[in-house]
């Protein structure tokens, strides 16, 4: 059975279990969505299921900010309380309240 239901959600502030950084979800994808370059490019043993949501994250880490593209399983919740600052977020969230962004631009 393939698990569809996305525990995290849009607005939501999330950190990477393995990597050093986190980032605000904006969106999700029930299955894998992304190219098979993208999914053959990470290594096999480290190479996450497709049936599972993947979350599209307005990301940064200690040097820069990006777009980052993570399987469910991979995710944990940011519990620092602290406000993400990537360039982007006024284009999509409102003001940091409550741990949360709350979304100001309605996507599909």
């Amino acid at each position: 059975m393939l698990k569809t239901d996305a525990k995290y959600h849009i607005g939501q502030v999330l950190r990477h279990r393995k990597h050093p950084f986190r980032g605000v979800v904006f969106d999700v994808d029930a299955m894998f969505s992304n190219t098979e370059d993208w999914y053959q490019a990470i290594p096999e043993e480290a190479r996450p299921s497709r049936d599972q949501p993947f979350y599209h994250l307005l990301a940064e880490n200690d040097q820069s900010y990006y777009v980052a593209y993570v399987s469910e399983q991979n995710l944990v919740p940011d519990e620092t309380g602290e406000p993400v600052t990537h360039p982007d977020l006024p284009d999509l969230f409102g003001d940091f309240e409550d741990g949360r962004y709350p979304l100001q631009f309605q996507l599909n």
